[in-house]
């Protein structure tokens, strides 16, 4: 179970990547997508999903190394933003509840 603090940034990427990447691959599309490369590494989380919208992978570090947490639904997708002019958006950790069981989080 993810239980992030209340303090944690936690970056939806919009659009989406190729699932079979792994943990370097994910941080270093991080710090190449993000202006400062050091939220990194402050206990930040970093959400990506594939192409089908039925995966998604957290990337988080929580202060020792780096955590990858994996999730694939058998039926649905998962819900996502269309913001074609942002790289990522700023969810809360209610926002990532609701989108980790599928609910339409965006209203």
């Amino acid at each position: 179970m993810l239980a992030p603090s209340h303090n944690i940034k936690i970056y939806l990427f919009t659009g989406h990547i190729d699932m079979r990447k792994g943990v370097m691959s994910l941080s270093l599309l991080t710090g190449s997508l993000l202006a400062e490369s050091k939220l990194i590494c402050e206990g930040n989380m970093f959400i990506f999903r594939g192409k089908s919208a039925d995966k998604i992978k957290i990337l988080w570090y929580d202060g020792q190394g780096f955590c990858l947490y994996y999730k694939c639904f058998d039926q649905g997708k998962f819900i996502w933003p269309s913001t074609p002019d942002a790289v990522s958006i700023n969810i809360t950790s209610a926002q990532l509840s609701m989108l980790l069981e599928g609910i339409d989080w965006r209203n």
